[in-house]
This record gives C-alpha cells, sequence and structure tokens, in this order.
C-alpha cells in the first residue's frame, strides 16, 4: 500500500493519498488475489489510518473488485490493472483492461442465467464511471467505507 505525500497548503485535502495497485496477469487466480488485495488494503486503512471501515463495505469493495476483475478478464484480452485509493469517506475501485469498448447495462431479466455483473455493480456502488482511454478503458466504482447512520443504502451519485 502506498501513501503518497500530500502537497503543502494545509487544507483538509492535503491528507496523505492511501492506495494500492496491481497489475493480474490471467494465470486463473487473478480474482482471488483481487479480492484478497481489497481486504488486506481496507484492513490497512483502517489499521494503519484509523479510517473507519463497515463489514459491508469490506463485502461489497470484495463484491465489486470480484466482478469488475472477472469482466475485464471475461472480454480483453492481456493484463488487467487494479487500483485501489481511498477518496473522501469512500474506496475507489479502478479496473483497466485494453479493450475499448464501454459495458453497458443490460434490461433486468430474471430468467436471465449470468451477465448480471454490470447490473449488481451499479446497484451498490455510490458512484459509477466508464471511460475509454487512450488504450482500453477505465472503470471507476466507489463504494462507501461506513454504513449510513439510519441503515439505509446510499444512493448512487456521479463521480
Amino acid at each position: 500500500m502506498e501513501s503518497d505525500p500530500a502537497p503543502t497548503g494545509g487544507t483538509a485535502s492535503d491528507r496523505p493519498v492511501i492506495k494500492t495497485s496491481a497489475a493480474l496477469v490471467g494465470d486463473g487466480t487473478d480474482i482471488a488475489q483481487a479480492r484478497h488485495l481489497a481486504v488486506g488494503f481496507l484492513t490497512r486503512v483502517q489499521a494503519e489510518h484509523g479510517l473507519p471501515v463497515s463489514q459491508r463495505a469490506m463485502d461489497l469493495t470484495q463484491l465489486v473488485v470480484s466482478e469488475l476483475v472477472t469482466n475485464a478478464r471475461k472480454y480483453a484480452p492481456g493484463p488487467v490493472l487494479l487500483d485501489l485509493k481511498i477518496a473522501g469517506d469512500t474506496v475507489e475501485v479502478v479496473v483497466w483492461d485494453s479493450d475499448p469498448v464501454l459495458p453497458i447495462a443490460r434490461a433486468a431479466d430474471a430468467g436471465r442465467v449470468g451477465q448480471h455483473g454490470l447490473e449488481i455493480v451499479m446497484a451498490v456502488a455510490q458512484g459509477f464511471e466508464a471511460q475509454r482511454e487512450p488504450v482500453g478503458k477505465r472503470i471507476t466504482a466507489r463504494i462507501a467505507l461506513a454504513d449510513d447512520p439510519g441503515g439505509a443504502v446510499s444512493g448512487r451519485h456521479p463521480l
């Protein structure tokens, strides 16, 4: 895990950047490796930086990482890059792959077997964005670190 030093200036946004990254190469252990990276990252965020991370946030982050990495492995040739970063009161999950085609959530269909990953990610994330890059695409999802005090699931907001 990296903590980048903050710029000088004394504002609240000068908090160190807390992030970690991994390149996944398609050896069959990518999804498990990505999930372990997410759990280890959030555990260290809580222990070393004192930020609250709910069990719900831990579970949803693993789910989102699993779904996004699975889709990247399934639809894009080559490596997959995974970045995890604390952004305010959320964890930002960013997955890059080499396929420039942006994913499209399909209409809900209870009879469809599989291909619900993007629907799941969009339902549990507070923010979601898909963008083309000079090579490939980057998918970003944000998950709240702490549970809502009233127990309600926060709605999705643009990144």
